[in-house]
């Protein structure tokens, strides 16, 4: 699997998350939000109120799922989903070049800009 395609069933399909990646996720958001993930600010009193707000986690499931990065945490969760719940993930393909619609309802490629509306 392509890391578009985790995304857009990560993106789209987000009500198929467990507690546990949607926390995975809110935790990544925050940091890049903070700019922990570049080393540039360290302001301990945002730290903290992101903390006590429940969007940084200190919990070690959490951050066991995101040991490998973003996006390794992307493509799993993705593949998870698709194993267990197939019936509730439609991807939205070019009938052109076979590649994975920007949204489910988008009806032109943003790959090779077919038209199917």
């Amino acid at each position: 699997m392509d890391q578009d395609t985790a995304k857009y069933i990560v993106d789209y399909f987000s009500n198929l998350l467990t507690t546990e990646e949607r926390l995975a996720i809110r935790h990544t958001h925050s940091i890049i939000k903070l700019g922990l993930d570049t080393a540039q600010v360290n302001n301990p009193k945002a730290i903290n109120v992101y903390k006590k707000a429940g969007w940084l986690s200190e919990d070690q499931n959490i951050l066991m799922l995101l040991q490998d990065g973003y996006d390794a945490f992307e493509l799993n969760v993705a593949e998870r989903i698709l194993l267990q719940n197939p019936e509730a993930v439609f991807l939205n393909k070019c009938p052109n070049c076979g590649k994975v619609a920007r949204t489910p309802l988008a009806k032109q490629c943003r790959f090779c800009t077919h038209n199917w509306h």
